[in-house]
């Protein structure tokens, strides 16, 4: 019996913080159609989960391409294919690590930022404190960060991308002696706008609204203390994690399916 109270007690309280989720989704959005008449705020936060995280993008996304180059050659090399390298390379990044790393990325740099952010910000009192100035925290706090993510997110993503078939021609090209001309036209041959390309923003953008109320409900819901803090922080990095990677097989499951 004790074990059949702790399962549905566990099971109430993930409707119910799923049910505050929703309903916090939903004053969210509205309170992205008032944050655009103050599109400074949005750009400080893109700037905040959006340029600051670049860097580590771009290195994340240089490796990777440089290591599919290497493992991609060394596969493709035993059936005499080596000139298919850079469609491996470009069909890899945009159909699913592009969009799926640089998510998970996003969750660990910015997202854990947001919800340490919005969660001092309740602990030190300061949304309490707009609320009693008549000013709605959802609407001037989290609004625009939810709006920022979503921006970010996809420009990450593409940025991901193309550092990774650069990265990719750098070890191909200039390591393995592929031929230059070859790389590029076989990816150009290979790569579909609507297939591949299309499908890849579709996940980024989905990937960037999930992940970001993910990391801004977490904030607003954490208890205010600095443990209750340090504990949605961690929830956000997991959850959206798990998230990320459930997301990502039911969309390719939609997008290549036959039937």
């Amino acid at each position: 019996m004790t074990s059949i109270r702790l399962l549905g007690r566990w099971v109430i309280n993930s409707v119910l913080r799923l049910g505050r989720a929703t309903m916090f989704l939903t004053a969210t959005l509205v309170g992205v159609f008032w944050i655009l008449r103050r599109f400074q705020l949005i750009l400080q936060q893109v700037f905040a989960v959006g340029v600051l995280t670049v860097l580590i993008i771009a290195v994340s996304g240089l490796f990777v391409g440089m290591v599919l180059g290497l493992q991609g050659y060394n596969t493709l090399v035993d059936f005499g294919a080596e000139s298919s390298l850079g469609l491996v390379v470009a069909l890899s990044l945009t159909r699913e690590l592009g969009p799926v790393l640089t998510a998970l990325l996003f969750a660990g740099r910015a997202g854990s930022a947001l919800t340490a952010e919005i969660g001092l910000m309740k602990a030190t009192s300061q949304l309490a404190g707009m609320e009693m100035m008549a000013v709605d925290p959802i609407e001037r706090v989290m609004a625009p960060r939810f709006l920022a993510g979503f921006i970010a997110m996809p420009l990450l993503a593409a940025m991901f991308t193309a550092i990774g078939v650069l990265g990719g021609y750098l070890i191909g090209v200039g390591m393995l002696s592929v031929d230059s001309g070859v790389y590029w036209t076989s990816m150009q041959e290979g790569v579909d706008v609507y297939d591949d390309i299309l499908n890849g923003v579709i996940k980024s953008v989905v990937f960037g609204f999930v992940v970001t109320w993910i990391a801004v409900f977490e904030g607003y819901d954490a208890a205010p203390t600095s443990e209750g803090v340090s504990r949605a922080t961690t929830r956000t990095v997991v959850i959206a994690s798990l998230a990320v990677l459930g997301l990502d097989f039911i969309l390719t499951s939609l997008m290549f399916s036959e039937i």
